[in-house]
């Protein structure tokens, strides 16, 4: 359920704007999209984990309000990243 610390470093090179860049939304939002594919893998085989599910819940909630932040700050760099990552929106 969790991401190992390997592929946390390979999320922040592939989306992070500079070399130590750990917290930009896109970032941030790389991460979670990461987390949440997981958990949603997690729950094709535990169908009951309603905890879980709680904290997949907010996750998104998270994800789409960083993406609703970098929508309004800039709406090129919105676009890129719901491309690269593969988002429906």
């Amino acid at each position: 359920m969790t991401i190992t610390a390997e592929r946390k470093q390979e999320l922040m090179k592939q989306y992070g704007t500079g070399e130590n860049d750990t917290g930009s939304p896109e970032v941030q939002v790389a991460v979670l999209s990461e987390r949440i594919n997981n958990l949603t893998d997690h729950f094709k085989s535990h169908v009951k984990d309603n905890h879980s599910r709680r904290g997949l819940i907010k996750m998104v909630s998270l994800r789409r309000r960083l993406l609703d932040y970098i929508k309004a700050k800039d709406s090129k760099r919105y676009e890129q990243l719901i491309g690269r990552l593969g988002l429906r929106r």
